[in-house]
Formats: C-alpha cells, sequence, structure tokens
C-alpha cells in the first residue's frame, strides 16, 4: 500500500494529549533537556508545527504543551518574550514562529522530510504556497477577531 497510509496513521493514532495550562498552572521546568512545543490546540500557527511534529513520529521526543491563550500562564512571557505561540524549546533556547518552526523540526530531527531540497523550482513553489496560506489565515483570523468588514488580503500575497 501506498506509504501515505502508514505516515497518516502514524500522525493521527490518538495519543494522550496534556491537559490545556491557564494562568494557574505551574511552569514545566525549563532546559531539563525535554524538547517542548508551546502551543495552543486551536490555533492555526501552532497547529502547522504539531502537525510536522506528528508526520515526522517525534511525538515521544517533543512534549506539547498546550496553552489557553486567553487566560495564559504568566510566566510564559518569561519563556518565550513574544508571547505567542507556538514555540519550541530545544537544545537550551526558546524559537519561535510557526514557518521557522517546520523548518527547524524537519532539519533538527530524524523522520520524513518535509522540504524539498533537490528540486530549487518546488521549493520556491512549496514557500510561496505557505505564503498563501499565511495571508489566508491572517484575514481568517481578524474577521473572527473583529466585527468589521472582511479585508481582502487573502488572495494577494
Amino acid at each position: 500500500m501506498w506509504r501515505a497510509t502508514s505516515i497518516w496513521k502514524q500522525m493521527f493514532d490518538m495519543e494522550a494529549l496534556p491537559p490545556t495550562l491557564t494562568s494557574a498552572s505551574e511552569q514545566p521546568p525549563l532546559y531539563d533537556g525535554t524538547t517542548r512545543l508551546y502551543m495552543s490546540y486551536v490555533c492555526p500557527y501552532a497547529q502547522r508545527a504539531w502537525i510536522t511534529r506528528n508526520y515526522k513520529g517525534l511525538q515521544e521526543k517533543i512534549k506539547l504543551v498546550p496553552m489557553n491563550m486567553a487566560d495564559k500562564p504568566g510566566w510564559y512571557k518569561e519563556v518565550y518574550p513574544n508571547n505567542q505561540v507556538p514555540s519550541l524549546e530545544h537544545n537550551k533556547r526558546v524559537i519561535g514562529e510557526s514557518l521557522d518552526l517546520i523548518k527547524y523540526i524537519d532539519s533538527n530531527f530524524d523522520g520524513p522530510k518535509l522540504t524539498i531540497t533537490d528540486d530549487p523550482e518546488r521549493q520556491r513553489f512549496a514557500e510561496e504556497l505557505l505564503g498563501y496560506s499565511d495571508a489566508f489565515n491572517r484575514a481568517l483570523l481578524d474577521a473572527l477577531r473583529s466585527e468589521g468588514p472582511m479585508t481582502t488580503e487573502a488572495g494577494k500575497n
């Protein structure tokens, strides 16, 4: 059977998801050797990093730290000063930005490769597609957050 079947099974086999942390939650130990993906289950940018982790089969190597962004733990700003998700704690540092995390996870961890390195034209197309996805997500989130008219930004890039 086609290889994607095993990848999809690996990605979506039910793992026991940790509870969402709130302002009342204690901070996990920082820089204790555990790789952590700080994220929100409902954030599309964090979902990209989460999907990357699962696609590469890293559920045991990268622990999820889900947070309620409306009731965010105060200590998170000390972990990641941008105070946004996703961010990744790895090798005694914390990095963020979902597209950067996808590339970082892909190049620093074992598992199936996401990036196309053998064909520069396909790589440019993939990055352009992600750019359109970013524009769409921004427009959608702006529309959901406001009561004003939806912008036309999603169709431009």
